[in-house]
Parts: C-alpha cells; sequence; structure tokens
C-alpha cells in the first residue's frame, strides 16, 4: 500500500509455534521497552503510543448500538469507515467477531453472537501493550516478524482495576476472544476501487488461552497474544512514542482517550509558547465517535467535556474556541487552539529525545 511500509502488506496468517527465549531478550524489545524516565514511578506511568494503528478508529462502535444495527441470527454487518491519516484517505473495513455464547458456569450454549471490537476492547490493548513493556514479558520475534505479550489473566485484570477499569474475568476473557476473531482491513481510498490496495488481519492475530481447571490449579500459567502486524513493524521500526499512559487510562470518555493519543502523535513540538489547532470537524470525521449524536449541538457539547476532561488531567492548560457560523448564525465548525501545560510539554521533549536515541541505538547496533 503506497506510504505504508512494506511489512504492513504482510497478510497470511501463519500457524502458532512457540516463541523462542530470545524473542524475549532482544535489542530492538529493549528499545520499545526503555522509556526515558527520571526514575521508577515515572516509567511506571510510562507506554508507547504506535503510530498509524493509534490513529486507526478501529474501537468507534459503541457496545449499546449494537443492537441497532443487528440482524437475525445475531449477525451484524461489516462497517466502513472513512478517516485521514497523513492527508491521504483510508478506510477502516471492521468484520466483528462471531463468539459462543455461554451460561454462567462458562459453558458454551449452542447459539453464537457477533460483536465489533468497543472501548472495552480499546482499554484491554492498551493494559496488554503496557504489560508488554515489562521484563520477560514482551517479545518481538524478527524472524517469524511478529510480537506480543505472555501474561497471566490476574495480571491483566489487576492492572485494568489499579486504573480504574475493574472487569471480571468473563469479560476480559470474552474482549480476548474478540479481538482475535474481529478482522481489520485498511484500504487505500486513493486506489483503484475495483482492486485497491488493502491489508487485513485479526486485532491479535494469535491466541493462546489457559482454560479456567488450569487457571485454578497454577494460577501462573500464561496467556499469550500476537499484536497486529502494524504493532509489529512499528517496533521495527521505531514510529512508536512514549506518552502518560497513566493519564489516558485514567480518562472516562474514549473521546477524551481519542484526544490524548493525537496530541501525543501529531503535537510532537509542543512547548508553552506553541499552540496546536485542531478543528471539531476533523474530529468528529478522524475519531467516528460524534456520529450517534442525533443533534450537532449535542456532539458540540460531548467534545467540551472531552476537552475539560483533557485538561483536567494535566495536558492542556488552556483552551481558546472560534466559531465558524453559517446561515442564521449556526455554528457549522469549531477551531480549537490548544495550549500544553510544562508537564505535557516535557513529556513531548522526552518522546522526540527518547526516539532519537533509539534510533541512533538501532542503527549503531546495526553497524556493529
Amino acid at each position: 500500500m503506497k506510504n505504508l511500509p512494506a511489512a504492513e502488506k504482510k497478510t497470511k496468517r501463519k500457524s502458532v509455534k512457540p516463541i523462542p527465549d530470545d524473542a524475549f531478550t532482544n535489542k530492538q524489545l529493549s528499545l520499545f521497552q526503555g522509556f526515558l524516565a527520571n526514575n521508577g514511578d515515572e516509567r511506571d506511568e510510562l507506554s508507547n503510543a504506535i503510530d498509524l494503528w493509534d490513529c486507526i478508529p478501529r474501537y468507534s462502535i459503541p457496545r449499546k448500538n449494537e443492537e441497532d444495527l443487528r440482524m437475525p441470527g445475531g449477525f451484524l454487518p461489516i462497517r466502513k469507515i472513512d478517516f485521514k491519516y497523513r492527508g491521504k484517505n483510508y478506510i477502516a473495513q471492521i468484520r466483528p467477531a462471531r463468539i459462543d455464547i455461554k451460561d454462567k458456569d462458562g459453558t458454551p450454549t449452542g447459539t453464537t453472537i457477533e460483536h465489533y471490537p468497543s472501548a472495552r476492547e480499546e482499554l484491554i490493548e492498551h493494559t496488554l501493550r503496557k504489560l508488554a513493556t515489562e521484563q520477560k514479558a514482551g517479545f518481538f520475534d524478527r524472524p517469524d516478524y511478529r510480537s506480543g505479550v505472555a501474561f497471566t489473566l490476574h495480571r491483566l485484570r489487576s492492572e485494568l482495576a489499579k486504573n480504574g477499569h475493574a472487569m471480571t474475568y468473563k469479560g476480559i476473557v470474552e474482549s480476548l476472544e474478540i479481538l482475535h476473531y474481529s478482522y481489520l482491513a485498511i484500504i487505500d481510498a486513493e486506489s483503484d476501487p475495483r482492486d485497491p490496495n488493502m491489508i487485513s488481519q485479526p486485532y491479535f492475530p494469535a491466541l493462546a488461552k489457559v482454560n479456567y481447571k488450569k487457571r485454578k490449579s497454577d494460577p501462573d500459567a500464561k496467556w499469550f497474544v500476537q499484536f497486529h502486524g502494524l504493532v509489529t513493524d512499528s517496533i521495527n521500526q521505531i514510529t512508536y512514542r512514549q506518552f502518560n499512559y497513566q493519564r489516558l487510562m485514567k480518562c472516562s470518555s474514549q473521546l477524551a482517550r481519542w484526544i490524548i493519543s493525537q496530541l501525543v502523535l501529531k503535537y510532537t513540538q509542543a512547548s508553552v509558547t506553541n499552540s496546536f489547532q485542531i478543528k471539531f470537524s476533523t474530529i468528529k470525521r478522524d475519531s467516528v465517535l460524534l456520529n450517534g449524536y442525533s443533534r450537532e449541538r449535542d456532539a458540540l457539547i460531548a467534545v467540551d467535556q472531552a476537552w475539560d476532561e483533557v485538561k483536567s488531567l494535566g495536558a492542556i492548560s488552556l483552551i481558546e474556541k472560534v466559531d465558524e457560523r453559517g446561515p442564521r448564525g449556526r455554528v457549522i465548525d469549531v477551531t480549537y487552539t490548544l495550549f500544553p501545560t510544562g508537564e505535557f510539554a516535557r513529556e513531548q521533549k522526552a518522546a522526540n529525545r527518547r526516539r532519537i536515541n533509539a534510533i541512533e541505538n538501532s542503527l549503531s547496533t546495526q553497524d556493529n
């Protein structure tokens, strides 16, 4: 696909094979896990934002809206969502996961239902990416070009709860299945519509589960997920950025999380003297989180509330709004001018330095 890394064109699924020991300790992985921080407490607050991957509206269909779309037999339609990335037009095509309906004891009932990945799955993916920055948990297997994380279900659940997102084991397992069985295709909207450039892969191409009986007998038994190829490519190409993961996880709204991700990836030169502008129309188009509002006024209120949350969490110090009005004074767009806090500016400066150091370190290793 034009303007995307060549490695992202690999779409063929491979059978799951054991992860070699050196996949948990290699240099490229250590760069992904090595944050620029003053102390251990600061390091614990950090994770990695993934360029391109975190710009795709892949969790933009709320679970509460599924019933309005559901067809007989529990089926959901394939959704196509337009978005922009670095000035180019793309389409995210989401195929929902079809999973077993289970009774209260966890036994399949014989019926199935489909779900799109939504906010719950987003939180779990962010948490797993955080766990992948821990020693002996994350892996990067260059020969088979895959990355991911090994973890216990208890560790995942504890990390979610620590950040205010308590979930049941049943809910977490269901979300992991949804992430494994849902397919995401990224289509180049500027290529031939009859035969477009496209990459397609499950959100998690591989999942190794530990059943309830095994978990009871061995609480330390490890689950395993393989991250999407775009995450693997980011680790390989060093296109990720460190950011304040705890701030993002404290967000109560999905739109506030989206805004923080975009600021991390796009407001890279943040300083107290350097503002950043974004339009309401851009937020609506690229987040796709405002499509459920029947009235534009309500969508504008939702954005204001998201800005208030981002501001309360210490990323933005001041937000200036300029309304663009049409006939009869109706607001047709809004330009938001943002000024960062000193804390966010320092975080972005550290992220820039860390990325430069990682690239230089990677190049020096290749030269040797």
